[in-house]
């Protein structure tokens, strides 16, 4: 005989443990059932293991998802500050940084064990190392079979997150499902993930690893961001290029400046007036790190000489080189080290008040599943909290 729940819960992650603890509170008998050895594997190992766990300024338009306002339902309904809220009912200590990210002051075992403890009630159970091998919809809901035994349940929820950081255990089992219930599906590729580049730009640049400028970066879209760019052997990292690479296609090119907080052929004037004899690889090297110039001269970008010997055109040439340095990524790192996965289950096949699935009654979605992805900063994570929150209210 079959165990009975109101709700299985598949992922115990960040979503599918917010979704547990908020069905459990409406008295409903939960399971939560994951593969893994134990809870929220990524949320420890997010934010260098502070956990940024949501952000001061959250709206619409810090996801990327193919319905812009599939968004805005979830988020009204559990905001940042509901969180925030119960992370400060809990006693954790947290600060904000730059752009509102709020992280854990110790740790991010600090979430994980709050999310434990809300789901502490005699109706919620956990199961861990648990494959889940047959899903079947019946006349009241859903017969799971896992392991060596069967449950049934009335609402079944897919919290199984995306494909990003396999290391942690991440599969396409949630896309199984959906496609077995016949949803449709956005194609999937890596997010918030740094570049690879072709081998003749990856040798010019390869000396430049562990350099960091300030930049604006656009992608041809039209989507800019500013923070910092990381040189890497591999190719270009940091903030600003984690943010665009969800924005960027295969194929095209970025457009970066690499001197936001100034006019470069104002103060080249300025510099030349002062010191008419100067280099122009030492001026540019007042501007941007040394060693990124000396790449660029040796590779032929740049051409070195006194600054007495720029013509206006030769200004004109350098202000538009390095306001608007271009490259073509040749492709990402992949989900290896992708924070989070782009695409999933088609939002056009849920309803964005309850998660659940249009044509499914009882089917449920939570968090990185579906094509639902948040920038760099804690919405993915608000996107985890929303989703699971109003799941668990109608699942």
């Amino acid at each position: 005989m079959a165990n009975k729940y109101d709700v299985v819960i598949i992922g115990a992650g960040a979503a599918g443990l917010m979704c547990a603890a908020e069905a459990g509170k409406r008295g409903r008998s939960v399971l939560v059932v994951d593969h893994g050895k134990k809870p929220g594997r990524k949320i420890l190992i997010s934010g260098g293991g502070r956990c940024n766990f949501t952000n001061m300024d959250v709206a619409a338009n810090n996801f990327v998802c193919r319905n812009p306002h599939f968004v805005k339902s979830a988020l009204s309904q559990y905001t940042q500050w509901d969180f925030i809220g119960m992370v400060c009912q809990h006693g954790i200590d947290y600060e904000e940084r730059d752009h509102g990210q709020l992280f854990c002051l110790d740790s991010a075992k600090d979430i994980v064990q709050m999310l434990l403890s809300e789901c502490d009630m005699p109706n919620i159970a956990q199961r861990y190392q648990v494959d889940v091998h047959s899903i079947e919809k019946t006349e009241s809901g859903f017969t799971l079979g896992l392991n060596t035994d069967t449950v049934s349940c009335e609402s079944l929820v897919v919290a199984t997150g995306g494909l990003s950081m396999p290391k942690l255990g991440a599969t396409p089992f949630g896309y199984q499902i959906a496609e077995q219930f016949g949803l449709k599906m956005i194609p999937t590729t890596a997010g918030l993930v740094p570049f690879t580049l072709h081998v003749e730009d990856k040798e010019a640049l390869a000396d430049l690893s562990g350099i960091a400028v300030p930049a604006v970066v656009e992608t041809e879209d039209g989507t800019s961001f500013k923070e910092n760019l990381l040189f890497t052997h591999r190719g270009l990292s940091g903030p600003v290029i984690l943010q665009v690479s969800s924005y960027w296609k295969p194929g095209q090119k970025i457009t970066a400046d690499l001197l936001p907080h100034l006019t470069l052929a104002d103060t080249l004037n300025d510099m030349r007036e002062a010191h008419p004899n100067q280099s122009l690889k030492n001026s540019l090297s007042r501007l941007l790190p040394k060693r990124l110039i000396e790449a660029l001269i040796e590779r032929g970008d740049v051409q070195d000489k006194p600054l007495k010997q720029l013509n206006h055109k030769e200004l004109a040439l350098l202000s538009e080189y390095f306001h608007q340095w271009q490259i073509a990524p040749n492709g990402t790192e992949g989900y290896r080290t992708a924070e989070v996965t782009l695409g999933g289950v088609d939002t056009d096949e849920l309803s964005s008040k309850t998660m659940e699935a249009k044509k499914v009654k009882g089917l449920y979605f939570a968090g990185e599943v579906m094509d639902v992805s948040g920038w760099l900063g804690g919405y993915n994570f608000q996107w985890a909290w929303s989703s699971g929150y109003v799941a668990g209210q109608y699942a």
